[in-house]
């Protein structure tokens, strides 16, 4: 029980330190599969709409089958995700705290756990302001021990964003880059000074290591913000995900090779990765961009019938890399690289390992390098890189005007290109 603790302890450490970034994390060992998402689109965004009847879906699972009291609350963030100074009754119009009352023991699984799940806003607040926002989740209303954060976008749709892609880079043409451009429309929509009031964070399929953040535009006019032909919007085109699918221990598809079944747990155990990076156009097949999804075959409420299994994830190599670590990429692990993703490496096998516990479903991975000293993952190295491949790009854009308090997010757009 110690490690548990000690991971805890400093996981709650790293968060009350005085530079407070928020993001989708997951700091007590006990919650797993923290989603977020609008409801009824477990594949989208977590982003609404200003004053509309647009709510999100929050849920998560405790390993412990009993009910507990936890509570959340909700903070708005600069562009950034660091609080804003803006006060609780300036950005919401009720309250903005409240308690987890939907909860549901699991049905029928081999690890019992509880999920608890709820919906912002709900009948008791509503936004008044647009931006970044994040939810707290504690257990017995002890913020000061969070058990989750979870990050989401509430937009005020004043401009309209045109984006393409185009294999056509600096730095090669029809190979392993793909460059973004795109243009904002603010016809109808105020802006003095577009070079000091609009910012534009971009990310790659919810990536966070290689997001472009404050972005300033290659050229402006009162009505058009372009942004063309900017090299720090040329991103590796990567390959398509790999899949995983286990809805039964009886039934599963993609990297799996087979489930073991235990009278206690199941082991999930995937084919030795084998490299993507030799070939002259990326895999077919299903590409969900690294997102997953929560399924049970012949069930119907996935949040607390389908059970957990421990997935082993195998990467052979006779020796270790030495300038570099693997990680498992994707929102499996929160697209986060830290102890959670890394692989480990065992010598007397001549491979790299990782296991982790997921929950029945469908999910989209990688296997990326990251550089050591860098803070950017490469696919180059193993899965590939090719300019033909399907990837999202999410725009976000931003709005401080001169005197303003608060980054407003005025635009959202999102491209599959």
């Amino acid at each position: 029980m110690k490690k548990p603790i000690t991971i805890f302890t400093l996981s709650i450490i790293a968060i009350l330190g005085v530079a407070k970034n928020y993001q989708t994390q997951i700091f007590n060992p006990e919650v797993k599969t923290l989603q977020i998402y609008p409801v009824n689109k477990p594949l989208e965004l977590p982003v609404i709409e200003l004053n509309t009847n647009e709510k999100l879906s929050i849920s998560f699972d405790e390993m412990h089958y009993g009910h507990k009291n936890f509570y959340y609350k909700i903070i708005h963030c600069n562009k950034d995700f660091s609080p804003s100074v803006l006060s609780e009754i300036e950005y919401i119009n009720g309250f903005y705290y409240g308690s987890i009352d939907e909860v549901n023991l699991s049905v029928n699984t081999v690890t019992n756990y509880a999920n608890y799940r709820f919906e912002i806003p709900d009948d008791n607040f509503a936004f008044k302001v647009s931006g970044n926002y994040a939810v707290i989740i504690a257990e017995d209303n002890d913020f000061s021990r969070p058990a989750a954060t979870a990050v989401f976008y509430v937009c005020e749709s004043q401009v309209k964003v045109a984006a393409s892609t185009t294999s056509h880079t600096d730095i090669e043409f029809n190979g392993r880059y793909q460059q973004l451009d795109f243009i904002i429309d603010n016809t109808g929509y105020k802006v003095q000074n577009a070079f000091a009031e609009i910012d534009v964070n971009v990310f790659q399929n919810r990536r966070k290591d290689n997001a472009v953040l404050n972005l300033k535009p290659t050229f402006t006019s009162l009505n058009k913000q372009t942004y063309t032909k900017n090299k720090n919007l040329i991103f590796e085109g990567g390959n398509q995900y790999r899949i995983i699918d286990f809805p039964s221990e009886y039934a599963f598809s993609g990297e799996i090779d087979k489930i073991e079944i235990k009278a206690d747990y199941y082991n999930v155990f995937l084919y030795p990765a084998t490299p993507r990076n030799n070939s002259s156009s990326p895999t077919s097949g299903l590409d969900v961009d690294g997102l997953f999804i929560i399924h049970r075959k012949n069930n119907d409420y996935d949040n607390f019938t389908p059970d957990y299994m421990w997935v082993h994830f195998l990467l052979p190599a006779k020796t270790p890399f030495k300038d570099c670590e693997i990680h498992i990429m994707g929102e499996l692990t929160n697209n986060v690289f830290n102890e959670n993703s890394k692989m480990d490496y065992d010598t007397d096998l001549g491979i790299y390992h990782k296991t982790l516990m997921l929950k029945q479903g469908g999910y989209g991975f990688m296997y990326a390098f990251l550089p050591k000293n860098k803070n950017t993952a490469t696919l180059q190295t193993f899965e590939g890189s090719y300019w033909q491949t399907q990837n999202e790009y999410t725009i976000m854009v931003y709005h401080r005007p001169f005197g303003g308090r608060y980054d407003k997010l005025i635009g959202v757009e999102v491209l599959n290109n």
